[in-house]
């Protein structure tokens, strides 16, 4: 009787009609909760599937201090992003007010039968740290006013009241440009509750930087990721393929620099250039100085690179998310990750990268997983990434512990300023992420066969403070978000400066 109601389209009752219904019943104590139900009729289940709930905004339009050719200019938005690019849409009808951004997003989610209570905040826009410091720390103030359900008076208020909010701060990521990164840059981003960084690196080749008129060098990336990476920061890095100059072979010499070379992102977004008419590309390819790639060219080179990312390395992206009606030529499918599985899967190969190794909504078995401890050099750093993998390769969880080497002469000056700003880092290992995959669960609950709340990120910790320990060091650092400070105050952990610190002994 509830699939054919007369008021539904097509004979069935929508989904989100279902879950309204659901909390309706639950409020007015018709129904006592059953997370079965409503994982059964909650909508687009992926979106929560990694653990945690991704609230995109953006920023007001602001000049951004580049000039690259490939990217679109619309004066209504921030610089490289376009109208009707969902993300850019919503945030265009609210006005750019962070508050309204906050509050509908998650308005959508509860709607949709999604927890809210683990909140990833993903700023984009153009370049952040170009944007006034004003800007920057009432923009974030009032995104944690929207999560706590309260005003503030500060930023600092802000952040104290999310540490307990129903809605809490478990991430904040920015974007900027490699060569906007300094110590002092570094500092306000952790004052400002900052845990992950997207860099715009697209090329390590200088040649192809200054032919699309990046403005920043291979060598401004790699110091940049050697700062951010000693100050605890998660890093995802920008890479674009089919730039003006690259070719096929080059792209792929060119992505396999990105490990070689020392870069090492824990995240990736593979961003292939995109001719639009608003961008100054266009007038190259006008006059036959450019071609974009075939769409069964894009698939065969993203096939190719794909089986040789790391094992710690999570693919977010492949392709952004522009309408086909912007695109002049090239390609205009936004498949291009399933179409290039197709391609690897039918190579017999496989994509051993931390997305595609997911444990997702598998059932876990605690006493089934082993623990991993892989470790890697990546610039000025020994890296251990720790992880619980089930018998069939899958990540239930995994920790990113870093310990930082002796700087080069190029920045051992920034490096003695970051920590003589945030002196608690000086000698410490730091943990720079904690993550427990499968659907993401609401604090206190339990679901039986489910990663997250069986104790993972606890037992990594431990062995983070035991690996620490066996390394010499007597100190370890958590870059944690604001959210999980109580977390981390439940395991030893105490708030010193920017940091949650504990002494090993």
């Amino acid at each position: 009787s509830i699939r054919r109601h007369p008021l539904s389209d097509g004979g069935y009752i929508a989904k989100h009609i279902l879950v309204r219904a659901y909390h309706n019943f639950v409020q007015t104590g018709q129904m006592s909760p059953n997370d079965r139900l409503l994982r059964a009729i909650r909508m687009k289940p992926m979106r929560t599937l990694s653990g945690v709930t991704t609230v995109t905004v953006l920023t007001k339009p602001y000049p951004c201090p580049g000039n690259c050719i490939f990217c679109p200019e619309d004066e209504l938005l921030p610089k490289s992003y376009l109208r009707k690019e969902p993300g850019a849409a919503r945030a265009f009808q609210n006005q750019f007010d962070p508050y309204l951004q906050v509050a509908s997003r998650l308005e959508s989610y509860q709607a949709i039968g999604h927890p809210t209570d683990k909140v990833e905040l993903l700023i984009l826009g153009g370049c952040w740290t170009a944007y006034p410091g004003e800007y920057q720390e009432w923009f974030i103030q009032r995104c944690l006013d929207a999560l706590n359900g309260t005003e503030s008076a500060s930023l600092l208020e802000a952040q104290e009241n999310n540490e307990g909010a129903s809605h809490r701060n478990v991430g904040l990521v920015v974007e900027t440009r490699p060569d906007e990164i300094n110590a002092g840059t570094i500092i306000f981003l952790r004052h400002l509750g900052v845990t992950k960084v997207q860099l715009g690196a697209q090329s390590f080749n200088d040649e192809i930087l200054i032919r699309n008129w990046r403005g920043h060098s291979a060598a401004a990336t790699l110091k940049a990721t050697a700062l951010l990476r000693a100050a605890g920061f998660k890093i995802v890095l920008h890479w674009m393929p089919n730039m003006l100059g690259a070719t096929l072979e080059s792209d792929k010499a060119d992505f396999n620099h990105m490990w070689a070379g020392g870069y090492c992102p824990d995240e990736i977004k593979i961003y292939p250039t995109q001719l639009l008419e608003s961008a100054p590309l266009y007038r190259y390819w006008a006059a036959g100085e450019y071609q974009p790639y075939t769409t069964e060219q894009l698939i065969q080179l993203i096939a190719d690179i794909k089986p040789s990312i790391p094992v710690y390395c999570r693919v977010n992206r492949i392709i952004r998310d522009i309408p086909a009606d912007y695109i002049v030529a090239g390609n205009k499918r936004s498949s291009l990750r399933q179409d290039a599985l197709k391609e690897v899967s039918r190579r017999g190969q496989r994509c051993r990268c931390l997305r595609c190794r997911e444990v997702r909504a598998q059932k876990v078995d605690r006493s089934q997983l082993n623990f991993d401890d892989y470790t890697y050099p990546a610039a000025y750093a020994q890296e251990h990434f720790l992880s619980f993998v089930t018998t069939d390769d899958h990540v239930a969880g995994y920790l990113r512990l870093s310990m930082s080497a002796n700087f080069p002469p190029e920045i051992k000056e920034l490096s003695q300023s970051l920590y003589q700003q945030a002196p608690e880092l000086s000698g410490a290992a730091i943990i720079r992420e904690v993550h427990v995959f499968g659907q993401s669960l609401e604090m206190g609950t339990e679901q039986s066969g489910a990663a997250q709340h069986i104790g993972l990120g606890t037992e990594l910790i431990q062995k983070a403070e035991e690996v620490s320990k066996n390394a010499g060091f007597n100190k370890i650092a958590v870059i944690s978000a604001i959210g999980t400070r109580e977390y981390y105050r439940k395991r030893g952990y105490a708030l010193e400066n920017y940091y949650m610190t504990k002494r090993l002994s």
